[in-house]
């Protein structure tokens, strides 16, 4: 498959429909930039809105892959073709995964290896290494997922971390004998879960096709998440509920939504 003669193809038959990528995007409920990216040979269209995407383009899986019409004397060569070209495409995609997986796990086992032969080398025994081995366990079973999986390893990520974080803390404390660690990082943690959860379903609902609008929501579910934040921390240890930074903090918050506020609609606008 030619990407580039995919993407030439498409915008052909896009232009032959009188659509805009603007509005080839609303259709298929994604952003103009991937239709962009498409046209332009730098990405495919995924299969999730590839017959979609055929049936608005008045063609057919085979002809979109092919990169132009195919005559019915050649349907079933060109099919062929295409076929053993996809599995080409998806082994390497897997292979791409599994590569990047092995060298993230490998990676980290070799952090563990050093800090065990580090500890053992000047204190005789595991003291000091438990720490980031502890650390280095927990960013593994978070990481993972979404290193093996890419985009669609985020929700198991998100999981891991809701699932493993207190429990990491609890070990953390005991290792480090400061209460304060899982005290306060407990109730810190509750609040940093719930608030990921909000920006996911944010993403969820408007990424694909509203990135600028899921930005914006983004940056103003972070001002109530800074003052719950304050209000917790001041309970717990006296810290000042607002300061001149947090006030800031806020400001700079405000300006970012209202600029993906604005990004949004001047691109509704176009």
């Amino acid at each position: 498959m030619n990407q580039v003669m995919i993407g030439k193809f498409i915008a052909k038959c896009r232009k032959e429909k009188e659509l805009t990528q603007a509005q080839l995007a609303e259709s298929l409920g994604i952003t103009d930039r991937a239709v962009s990216k498409w046209e332009t040979g730098k990405s495919m269209p995924d299969a999730s809105v590839m017959l979609e995407l055929c049936e608005i383009l008045g063609i057919t899986v085979n002809e979109l892959l092919s990169g132009e019409k195919v005559d019915e004397n050649n349907y079933g060569e060109k099919a062929d073709e295409n076929l053993i070209a996809m599995t080409r495409r998806a082994e390497k995609g897997v292979v791409g995964s599994v590569i990047v997986s092995i060298i993230f796990s490998a990676t980290l086992l070799l952090g563990i290896m050093v800090c065990l032969i580090c500890d053992i080398a000047i204190s005789g025994a595991l003291t000091w290494s438990l720490i980031p081995i502890g650390s280095i366990v927990f960013a593994w079973l978070v990481l993972f997922p979404s290193v093996a999986l890419g985009r669609r390893g985020i929700f198991a990520s998100l999981l891991s971390l809701s699932t493993f974080l207190i429990p990491y803390l609890y070990v953390l404390s005991r290792l480090t004998k400061v209460r304060q660690v899982f005290s306060i990082g407990v109730v810190m943690a509750i609040i940093s879960i719930l608030f990921l959860w909000l920006v996911f379903g944010i993403f969820k609902a408007w990424g694909k096709t509203k990135k600028s609008v899921a930005l914006g929501s983004t940056f103003l579910a972070l001002i109530p998440f800074q003052i719950i934040i304050n209000v917790a921390l001041a309970k717990m240890i006296g810290e000042p509920v607002f300061d001149i930074w947090d006030m800031l903090v806020i400001f700079v918050l405000v300006i970012l939504a209202i600029v993906s506020y604005c990004s949004a609609f001047g691109r509704h606008l176009s």
